[in-house]
């Protein structure tokens, strides 16, 4: 009951902060406008504190409990649809009447005929309040400088925030035109502001387009923030900005912001490869946190622990209705028998299947996690693989961690390659066979290179034969082709995904596919092709 309280009276907190100010000057006209803007920080975090606290407790109280907290959140998923299965919340009557269905092979086709993910327009919204107010706080703990006036911006016009709540950033800090959802924008606001100490961007692979975005147009920019605003030129901060795009990308964020501390986005599918070059380019030297993980199913875990370098999560017994499919040596186990989150082992692995308020469909996710440790009774996670992103021409299953593994180990060996993204095509997609044997086209943006030997594009294949024996067996007998290597132009896959983009109807964070399966998105990466 307290927790509807809390979502009643938050949506209020803006109106009672708007009035402050006035009841303020009212009896004490003799106050400054910085002390009341400073009260109003006060409440904010007073409120922020007190939503924080209550919502620690209840994730305390449900993780501590986390059988039943979990057969609670099965009874309202089954309320939401407004049927039970033979009218009980058993868990193994919901197992037997309700099988495990498999998503998309292709999450970049939404009408193949294929079941589809179970998913609203709109996270769950305690779920999104509560990853939301825990983030902020455990940001705000780890670097508290990024909570005062004018510390973050964001660059995208979506947040990295679940449920972002209006009412605390002009209070809290966000540099920038409030409301505002144009990208160029919301950039310029972020690069006109020096003392910067949080960037933000809904998903890393936006804030690698917001970067290269900026190298391509940095001159218009630097004469837009040369100009001003009406009556505000800022020549100053315009030579700052061009002396730091002429020394190019690697530390490029702290040299237009020497305070930036953190970067947060949402953590997604396939959005390790672009956080890694960020670390490795523009936000080197930087702390990267994300809140949650999410998925078109919804928010799955959140994060808990900014100070770690590697992002790991905490799946919570709540909505949506989370069960765990082991898999052992890259094979799924019998999937009549699925785990609750109590049951999880550290260690081991095992594929997310998720059942939500919107939907009774108990639906294998493809998302493969990793336990590697335990808050309460729940799995504190990683996640390592998709299974839905693996490349098979020949019953081989190359899965897209094992891609990726061969892929980093080839990236080493070209001199001054930085790897920037990546995708696979089977040749049967594209009919580049042409008679020979099938194989893999491999699109690449890289940093560093324009162009690749035939020795160097052979190494990516000799290293798939080195972690593959399936595929070297293959490879030797011919009964599949050596990979093809193409390089991409800058902004193919910025194409790519705002093409993937139009096509999603959900509102999470696009996950980012390493396998497509369209042939009209691989022919966009085609038509870019510089080698």
């Amino acid at each position: 009951m307290l927790c509807w309280l809390v979502l009643l009276l938050l949506p209020l907190l803006p109106l009672l902060l708007l009035l402050l100010p006035a009841v303020a000057l009212h009896r004490c006209l003799g106050a400054s406008l910085a002390r009341l803007a400073s009260l109003q920080q006060q409440v904010a975090w007073g409120a922020l504190g007190w939503a924080a606290t209550w919502q620690r407790y209840r994730l305390e109280q449900s993780t501590r409990h986390a059988a039943r907290s979990q057969h609670q959140a099965l009874a309202r998923c089954l309320r939401g649809a407004r049927r039970a299965p033979g009218g009980s919340t058993d868990m193994s009557t919901f197992r037997n009447l309700l099988p495990l269905t498999k998503p998309s092979q292709a999450p970049e086709e939404q009408n193949g005929g294929q079941e589809q993910l179970p998913a609203s327009s709109q996270y769950p919204q305690e779920a999104a309040l509560q990853a939301t107010v825990l983030g902020v706080a455990a940001l705000g703990q780890a670097h508290p400088a990024t909570m005062s006036p004018g510390a973050t911006a964001r660059v995208t016009p979506a947040s990295p925030w679940p449920c972002p709540l209006p009412w605390l950033g002009p209070i809290l800090g966000q540099a920038g035109p409030p409301g505002a959802e144009d990208p160029r924008a919301l950039l310029l606001a972020a690069l006109r502001s020096p003392g910067l100490r949080a960037l933000e961007a809904r998903t890393a692979t936006e804030l690698l387009d917001v970067f290269s975005g900026l190298e391509a147009a940095g001159q218009e920019l630097v004469e837009a923030i040369a100009a001003g605003d009406p009556g505000a030129p800022l020549p100053g901060r315009a030579a700052e900005v061009r002396a730091a795009l002429e020394r190019g990308p690697r530390g490029l964020a702290l040299q237009l912001w020497p305070q930036l501390q953190v970067v947060v986005t949402l953590d997604a599918g396939g959005q390790a490869e672009a956080a890694a070059a960020l670390r490795a380019l523009w936000c080197h030297g930087l702390a990267f946190f994300s809140p949650a993980y999410a998925a078109s199913g919804g928010l799955l875990a959140l994060n808990l622990w900014p100070d770690q370098p590697q992002g790991i999560y905490l799946l919570p017994p709540g909505i949506p209705f989370v069960e765990l499919l082991p898999a052992k040596h890259g094979a799924l186990e019998d999937d009549s028998r699925t785990l609750l989150l109590a049951e999880a082992q550290q260690g081991e692995e095992y594929e997310l299947v998720l059942t939500t308020h919107a939907s009774l469909t108990r639906c294998r996710l493809g998302d493969v996690i990793q336990v590697v440790g335990a808050h309460n009774q729940c799995p504190v996670v990683r996640f390592v693989d998709r299974l839905g992103q693996a490349l098979s021409v020949r019953g081989e299953v190359t899965s897209e961690r094992l891609f990726s593994q061969a892929l980093g180990r080839a990236v080493v060996q070209w001199p001054g390659a930085k790897l920037l993204d990546h995708c696979c095509v089977e040749s049967s997609i594209l009919d580049s066979s042409e008679g020979s044997a099938l194989h893999y086209e491999v699109f690449l943006e890289l940093r560093g290179l324009r162009n690749l030997s035939e020795e160097n594009r052979n190494k990516l294949d000799l290293c798939l034969q080195d972690a593959s024996p399936h595929y070297k067996f293959l490879r030797f007998r011919g009964s599949v082709g050596p990979s093809h290597v193409h390089l991409v132009a800058r902004g193919a896959f910025s194409a790519l995904r705002a093409a993937l983009a139009a096509r999603l109807s959900s509102s999470a964070p696009p996950a980012m596919p390493r396998v497509l399966r369209h042939r009209q998105l691989a022919q966009l990466l085609q038509r870019r092709l510089l080698s």
